[in-house]
């Protein structure tokens, strides 16, 4: 496991599991849409009030470490789950869904990241099919 950027607080997990979202996919970039969902969201959930967004940088180096290691996608939800509290669970698995679904479609990498997220959180089948569509209604289009 590579060092974590110490120490990473419940915050800065919710925006690595964000980032790990924004580059599941095949092409593992960023798009612009993801982008804008993480800042909108840093900038107006109340989880993030106090966060200092200057940290984001960090978590990038962070989730690429983990992900330049043979197990690093696993170790890295490992740590999300070991510093997220189970209360916030279900949000970062909402601010996934919702990164996932920014870009107008999810592809097959950023669902394969949802599902082992989801049993990395342990979080049911149910409750999470309730996450995801509320993410699919949030980000449709007319």
């Amino acid at each position: 496991m590579p060092d974590a950027f110490a120490p990473m607080s419940p915050q800065d997990a919710l925006i690595a599991v964000t980032l790990l979202t924004a580059i599941a996919d095949a092409d593992e970039r960023m798009s612009e849409k993801e982008y804008r969902e993480i800042v909108t969201n840093m900038n107006i959930l109340p989880v993030f009030a106090d966060y200092d967004p200057d940290r984001i940088d960090g978590i990038i180096d962070t989730v690429q470490a983990f992900l330049d290691e043979e197990n690093g996608l696993d170790d890295l939800i490992g740590l999300v789950e070991s510093v997220i509290p189970d209360h916030l669970y279900e949000t970062a698995y909402a601010l996934a869904c919702d990164v996932a679904a920014a870009d107008g479609s999810v592809a097959l990498g950023e669902m394969r990241l949802l599902e082992e997220l989801r049993q990395g959180l342990g979080l049911d089948r149910l409750n999470a099919a309730a996450i995801e569509r509320g993410a699919r209604a949030r980000h449709m289009r007319a």
